[in-house]
């Protein structure tokens, strides 16, 4: 996996040091894995996909879980990608490619997004199941699985993503939040073989 390094653009790298300073240590680690398998998915299934917006994407989708950019008035999905368009402005971004940006963080909460239709929601919203519940697993070697792991430790993220996603529900009962709680995230978090010994 050292080869899926982020992309070497300054927007890219401008992203990585904003989510390290906003996003707790396991949130953070959570979006640098998040990154690397959807990556590793693009690489291992031959999908194309445009890496600088991937990676801003991954660095952005779960910022609103944080209270300097938490909304009391719309999902965390929304909220997170009014602040990745806030930051793409700043650095130039054309304004289609900010609402792209911003398209891609929203579907991570869907439950899913066609590929040939929107290649990066699809390898977010992918990888993201795949670290929060460890959803088909086996898409990925247990070697590549270890090694991401090594890189980027999971450092107690599922106590704390539960506890922001409570916290999402029992403020905004319609979020995407509420409805992955009432269908049994808690349950289904506290069984992702990630977080076991043996992978």
């Amino acid at each position: 996996m050292n080869d899926l390094v982020i992309p070497d653009t300054a927007a890219a790298s401008a992203a990585l040091e904003v989510a390290s300073a906003y996003l707790s240590p396991a949130l953070l680690s959570h979006s640098r894995r998040v990154y690397v398998w959807a990556a590793a998915f693009g690489r291992q299934e031959g999908i194309s996909y445009d890496a600088e917006l991937l990676f801003l994407a991954a660095m952005f989708h779960d910022i609103s879980l944080v209270p300097e950019f938490d909304s009391h008035t719309v999902s965390f999905e929304d909220a997170s990608g009014h602040v990745a368009r806030v930051f793409t402005a700043g650095a130039g971004w054309s304004n289609e490619r900010r609402e792209r940006l911003g398209e891609v963080i929203v579907r991570h909460m869907w439950p899913d997004v066609e590929v040939a239709d929107d290649p990066e929601g699809h390898l977010l919203s992918r990888a993201a199941a795949f670290d929060i519940v460890g959803k088909n697993l086996d898409d990925l070697s247990p070697d590549v699985r270890a090694d991401v792991l090594r890189q980027y430790p999971r450092l107690g993220l599922t106590d704390e993503f539960l506890a922001c996603f409570q916290a999402q529900a029992d403020r905004k009962a319609g979020s995407s939040a509420a409805r992955a709680i009432r269908s049994g995230l808690t349950t289904r978090i506290a069984a992702n073989p990630l977080d076991t010994a043996s992978l």
